[in-house]
């Protein structure tokens, strides 16, 4: 496939998608390049995923869960963090980006500068979604909820569902159940043995 790259009208527009295309985690990587300002993901069959842009209160919360991630990961100095804006190839073939995310230091350490450049090809240990108020669009808690089990089924260790709307959090944990266990006016989230030291302070998130 051959992709020219957009004329500065063209940045303009919204991006069409058939309803029937299907790409490759490689092709998938050269539309995002020749299409910076979309925010895409893709499906395991292939399919383009078009996601809105996030609230500005959504925004905010998102920015105190990376400030405490990146936090624990200074002391830590064993994990990576990473934004919504980085995708990572699944073993399924489809490219997620989680809102937060953190990969074991050794694992990321593991793959070559040219897969670090890309969609580096691994699921995170630890995956955070945040939820919108409404349920529409692939970020209504349906398509959040798929999307932790893609996560856990890719070899995520832990999936945290945040939402804010409910102050309550799903925790989808690899070695249990499909059914997510739920924590309804949390304060505090607790990430157990696998991370160690890692605690949310929920309070800063839900109250922007």
């Amino acid at each position: 496939m051959t992709l020219a790259p957009p004329s500065p009208s063209a940045a303009l527009q919204p991006l069409q998608l058939p309803w029937d295309l299907r790409l490759s985690a490689d092709q998938f990587e050269r539309v995002c390049q020749a299409n910076p300002d979309a925010v895409l993901e893709l499906s395991a069959d292939g399919q383009l995923i078009a996601m809105t842009p996030t609230g500005s209160e959504t925004g905010a919360r998102n920015n105190e869960l990376l400030f405490q991630l990146t936090q624990f990961s200074k002391a830590a100095r064993t994990w990576r963090v990473f934004d919504s804006s980085s995708g990572f190839r699944l073993p399924d073939g489809s490219v997620l980006s989680p809102d937060a995310s953190l990969v074991r230091l050794e694992r990321w350490q593991a793959l070559s500068p040219e897969q670090r450049r890309g969609f580096a090809p691994l699921c995170p240990d630890l995956v955070v979604e945040l939820a919108r108020a409404s349920d529409e669009g692939p970020r209504g808690l349906t398509a959040l909820r798929r999307k932790m089990e893609a996560y856990l089924a890719n070899g995520a260790q832990l999936a945290w569902l945040l939402l804010p709307e409910e102050r309550a959090v799903e925790i989808w944990r690899a070695d249990a159940a499909v059914n997510p266990e739920r924590l309804d006016n949390a304060k505090t989230l607790d990430a157990g043995d696998l991370f160690s030291g890692l605690t949310l302070d929920l309070g800063p998130i839900w109250d922007v």
